[in-house]
């Protein structure tokens, strides 16, 4: 009796830790459970024939296409081609732990693998360190990508979000693409394709970016015996997604961006996202990122975490409040400027009511952000203790010059709201908000001959008002021209007698602007390069000729208009004046952006 149950003891722990078996032959490490397996390519550690049910997701390898694997196109840090290889196997998984220290530059990149028993996705991890005191330039991180890029396989359709969604572009239109700006296409010469016909004339994969909200998105498709399948990067550890919740980055576009899970059976893609999101929770799986931490270097375990509460009287009018922790003393949107900061965040606050769970011990930056209203509540030095919950009691007051005059949009940090953002495009049946698709597809001459001329409390801003400040326009697939006249914006208001009294010699006035984003020749670098890394909005009231000035710098550029995007680097300005520059009755603002042919002195 007692030999048998210890032959049975013995079989039960011979049978858990193969649960997950690795094998290796002289040029690749093979890992796999009941479900799911694939190939690590020893000489750089890329993922190659991955199986799912027998299906292969990946197709067939050309070139990088047909692998999963990170890259680096900023060429801060690179591949050795000699990776140094741990294998980590515990009862019911196995993994591996790729690094790669470039002694030469003094760059580190550490790419970790997990797969565990009865789970159909893999658990990925990426470190990067760097080491070089005499050439501290080349240690800019740049662009740092982990990307599921299959070719071929059973994919039909690309899925950001429950809202944006469309049939991936066939190999015909393809073909007959015309090329209209870097990784952006017209592909109307085949207006049969399913895209095309359900989705847009443009194709471009900033079309299907999100913000870092999103929980889950991926491909979906059929395999060749009509079962439904999914392929999805789902994020649940997002403690080092510096630019908070309102960075916009890609997400799909035949290549997914991220964290893969696999997943099948159901109907349609959106069963299968939303069972994706499920795993979006950062409490998932948080015993067994406990157990592999010592393997995964830079992994905060649950016992070096604490939580966060907090009550915020928020001002009346806020809507969609959302709460972030981020470095201290630091705008969220730079928390990249401290390699040890760590951020959070929550978006579905109700009643002011703040609850964030597993956050690293350490002292944060407290931000709360509303629609509608200006400003944000800011509170640094919160301090999170391990194993502890941190509590925040605090009232915020909106930010306020006095009377309120007029009012054009709404502060939520985006341009959706004016013409050609959140409006839809009503010509194609997914009905995709404009702004997701290829500017050039909206003339805004034609739309607004002159520029904008706006006059408060009549024009309509859905309407009446563009979601791009344009310098120039030009040229795009239908326009062969740059037109430069459209760079003044005009906004016209009415002042009343009664308020008119208020405007004495000690009276002051604010004209105060956010924008979703601003450009300069910087584009996305923050360097000081091309014509105008720089440029002044310049803004005059009534017949004043000196204008108010904002300028915008290097350090502040993005790329939303060109990139699709509705909301990217935010920035406000607050512009006093005198209030004898206002007069009773009828006023007048320009607004201008500098011209490609104008002095920006």
């Amino acid at each position: 009796m007692k030999s048998l149950l210890h032959l049975l003891a013995l079989a039960l722990v011979f049978a858990t830790a193969n649960a997950v078996t690795v094998n290796q032959t002289t040029s690749v490490y093979t890992f796999a459970n009941d479900r799911l397996s694939f190939n690590v390519v020893k000489k750089n550690g890329y993922i190659q024939n991955l199986l799912f049910d027998g299906i292969s997701v990946l197709g067939t390898l050309s070139g990088n296409a047909g692998q999963l694997y990170s890259d680096f196109p900023s060429n801060g840090f690179v591949l050795t081609g000699n990776s140094a290889a741990e294998i980590v196997q515990g009862s019911d998984y196995a993994g591996i732990v790729l690094t790669d220290n470039d002694t030469a530059s003094g760059a580190l990149v550490q790419r970790s693998w997990f797969l565990r028993d009865g789970e159909t996705g893999l658990h990925s991890f990426v470190r990067l360190a760097y080491h070089n005191a005499t050439v501290p330039s080349k240690g800019a991180l740049g662009e740092v990508r982990t990307m599921f890029r299959p070719n071929g396989g059973p994919w039909t359709t690309l899925v950001t979000n429950s809202e944006q969604w469309a049939p991936l572009p066939g190999s015909a239109a393809f073909a007959k693409q015309v090329q209209v700006q870097d990784a952006t296409w017209y592909l109307g010469l085949t207006p049969n394709d399913g895209y095309v016909q359900q989705e847009s004339d443009y194709w471009t994969k900033y079309t299907f970016a999100d913000n870092q909200t999103n929980k889950a998105h991926g491909l979906y498709g059929q395999s060749s015996d009509a079962t439904p399948v999914g392929a999805w990067w789902v994020v649940n550890q997002k403690d080092t997604f510096f630019g908070g919740p309102y960075h916009v980055d890609l997400m799909v576009d035949g290549i997914i961006y991220n964290k893969q899970s696999t997943g099948h059976g159901g109907a349609t893609a959106q069963d299968l996202l939303a069972d994706a999101e499920k795993y979006a929770d950062p409490a998932w799986n948080a015993e067994f990122y406990d157990e592999i931490a010592p393997h995964v270097v830079g992994y905060v375990p649950t016992s070096s975490r604490g939580s966060f509460s907090a009550r915020v009287q928020v001002p009346e009018g806020a809507t969609n409040v959302i709460a972030i922790l981020s470095a201290n003393g630091v705008h969220f949107q730079d928390s990249a400027s401290d390699i040890t900061a760590y951020q959070y965040w929550v978006t579905d606050v109700h009643d002011g009511v703040i609850n964030i769970d597993r956050v690293k011990a350490g002292t944060y930056r407290l931000t709360v952000s509303a629609n509608g209203i200006f400003g944000d509540y800011v509170q640094d030095n919160v301090v999170i203790k391990a194993k502890r919950n941190t509590n925040v009691k605090a009232k915020w007051v909106a930010e306020s010059a006095g009377t309120e005059l007029w009012r054009i949009g709404v502060p939520d940090k985006t341009a959706g709201e004016f013409k050609n953002g959140w409006e839809r495009d009503t010509t194609h049946p997914r009905q995709p908000s404009k702004y997701r698709i290829f500017w050039g597809a909206w003339d805004f001459p034609n739309e607004f001959p002159g520029g904008v001329n706006f006059t408060v409390g009549q024009s309509d801003e859905g309407q009446d008002w563009n979601y791009v400040h344009w310098s120039q326009y030009g040229p795009t697939y239908t326009r062969n021209d740059t037109v430069t006249d459209i760079n003044r914006w005009t906004i016209n208001f009415n002042i009343d007698a009664g308020t008119a009294k208020k405007l004495t010699a000690n009276s002051v006035a604010t004209f105060t602007i956010q924008l979703a984003a601003a450009k300069t020749t910087a584009g996305n670098t923050d360097a000081n390069q091309g014509a105008f890394p720089s440029f002044p909005i310049n803004t005059y009231v009534n017949d004043e000729t000196d204008p108010l000035v904002w300028t915008i710098q290097p350090y502040d550029s993005s790329s939303c208009g060109e990139r699709s995007a509705i909301s990217c680097h935010l920035l406000t300005k607050k512009i006093q004046f005198p209030g004898t520059s206002l007069k009773e009755g009828d006023n007048r603002f320009v607004v201008r952006v500098l011209g490609t042919d104008e002095d920006p002195s």
